[in-house]
């Protein structure tokens, strides 16, 4: 996708919900992706069904108070959030991750973003294809940038989860997975991003 596509595509409904983009600027040695978390690593959740009233408002109002008490936002309000690397939309995302050869493909990566005065995240954000599949039904994955706290967010058969989890870095659990997939001897593992834990695993030892 070209820079001008990008920007039409996936900058400008992001910036409705209240995201401005700030390209090319993640911070260098950022762990490219996380996943594999236990129990002992999460230090904020919080979950509602989808019958819950003003879903999309309580939802919004948990995140930020979630994103705020854990550290997510900096004192400009910038943080990252993973967006795909083309033109997949999160559906499409779903869709692979649902396919029966194993663990999830991921090929997200991080960008840089800053939070608007007027933002929704849940509703509008999560009806840009990119960070959900429609309003009400988010799902997206965000880290401080200083990676002392990564936030995700999933859509369930019955409702929404979110998970903030503290230093994923630091986390075995985290650390052991990433290791499993920067060897996994698979063909349809993203290569790439193979390439890029592996990177980041030296390079941190």
């Amino acid at each position: 996708m070209g820079i001008q596509e990008r920007e039409r595509k996936m900058y400008r409904p992001l910036r409705r919900a209240g995201l401005e983009v700030i390209p090319d600027a993640v911070p260098d040695g950022t762990m490219p992706f996380v996943f594999g978390y236990g129990r002992e690593d999460i230090v904020g959740r919080f979950s509602h069904r989808y019958e819950t009233p003003r879903l999309v408002e309580r939802l919004n109002e948990d995140w930020y108070d979630l994103a705020v008490s854990c550290g997510l936002l900096d004192h400009r309000r910038e943080f990252l959030v993973l967006l795909p690397h083309g033109t997949h939309t999160h559906q499409a995302a779903l869709q692979k991750r649902r396919q029966p050869y194993g663990r999830r493909a991921v090929p997200e990566a991080w960008t840089r973003v800053r939070l608007l005065d007027r933002w929704d995240i849940m509703g509008r954000g999560a009806a840009s294809a990119f960070l959900g599949v429609r309003a009400g039904h988010p799902g997206f994955g965000m880290m401080a940038l200083d990676s002392s706290v990564y936030i995700s967010c999933s859509t369930g058969e019955v409702g929404v989860d979110v998970v903030a989890v503290r230093h994923p870095a630091r986390s075995e659990n985290v650390l052991q997975e990433l290791e499993w997939y920067a060897h996994w001897d698979y063909p349809r593992a993203d290569k790439e991003l193979q390439k890029r834990i592996a990177v980041w695993l030296a390079c941190r030892a």
